[in-house]
Parts: structure tokens; sequence; C-alpha cells
């Protein structure tokens, strides 16, 4: 555990509790911490989590500005997808990470290229939902949530193993609290 890895895991938890509460500052901690994790996971061979975290720059700066500022909090109304919308994202997500996990395990030297494969696609799917504000993206972390903890375990990250077992729980938290909400926005 190195003084960067305590630093990343901070900030990352102040983006989940801060998102829960649609507090648009979650970006920018989503950004730093995000920055932090580069530079984590490069050093563990985890290269498509490492790239993933230049993703979350982006939908951090995409967030910042898609939850304009009313009162600090997103403005825009918390949205749900169909059930056939979901097994569409579902079945692509499957076939996405077989394909780039086969192209990382003959190219590269990563560790666990088809699981960091399936949590890296995953999470550009459940990143996106956050910032669109779709209330299922915290179902979809969950699943990713757990996936990543045992790869993390593999590659010695124990505290960042340990924040994505927080993350499961905060998910079921961000989960009940925006459900709550979106049936008070439907009510």
């Amino acid at each position: 555990m190195s003084m960067l890895e305590v630093c990343a895991v901070a900030l990352a938890l102040a983006y989940v509790v801060l998102a829960i509460y649609q507090n648009r500052l979650c970006w920018l901690a989503a950004i730093a911490s995000a920055l932090l994790y580069i530079l984590i996971f490069w050093q563990v061979r985890l290269y498509l989590e490492a790239a993933l975290q230049g993703f979350y720059i982006a939908m951090g700066i995409y967030g910042w500005f898609a939850w304009h500022q009313e009162g600090n909090q997103a403005s825009s109304p918390i949205r749900i997808w169909s059930a056939r919308r979901h097994m569409v994202a579902c079945a692509t997500l499957v076939v996405l990470s077989l394909i780039l996990g086969g192209v990382m395990d003959r190219w590269t030297d990563a560790a666990s290229p088809f699981i960091d494969a399936a949590t890296t696609v995953s999470a550009l799917l459940a990143t996106w939902m956050v910032a669109r504000k779709l209330l299922e993206n915290w179902l979809y972390w969950i699943a990713i949530d757990l996936a990543s903890i045992g790869l993390y375990l593999s590659r010695d990250l124990s505290l960042t193993a340990a924040l994505f077992a927080g993350y499961v729980m905060l998910a079921v938290w961000g989960y009940r609290e925006w459900r709550a909400q979106w049936q008070l926005q439907t009510s």
C-alpha cells in the first residue's frame, strides 16, 4: 500500500458519496482519483484499468458540465431504461469483453486480461450511465465492484480491493437514494 493508493482511494470514496447526493463536486474528485490510478494500475500491469482512468477523466469533465449547477446539485431528472435496453447493453458488454480480453491476452503481458476487459468495458457504460443519471447505474456498479475485488487482490492492491468492497455497499445505498428520488419524480 502506497501513499499514492491511499490518496486515490480517499478521492474515489469522495466521488461516490458526492454522486449519491448528486453533488456536482463528485466529478472533480473522480478526475483527481483517476489521475492517481493511472500510475497505480500501470505499475501493476492492469493496462486496461489504467486506460479506463483516461475515460473517467473525460467523463468527469462531461459530468461536470452535464450536471449543471442548481444549488450545487444536478438538476436533470433521474431516468430508467427498459429491460430490452439492458439486455442489449449486457450482450454488447459480453462480446466486447471477449474481444478486448482476447486482444490483451495475445498482444500484451496483461494480468487477468479477460476480467480486466470485462470490468473495463462495463465501467465505461456504468460511468456514462451515472453522467446521464440512469438509476440502474448503481446495479451495474455492484456487479463491476464485486468482480474488481478479486482482480485487485490478485495484484496485491488490498486497499483498492477494500475500496471496491466499500463501493458495493455505497452502490446499494446510492441505488436506494436515487430510486426514492426517482419515485418522487414519477408520482
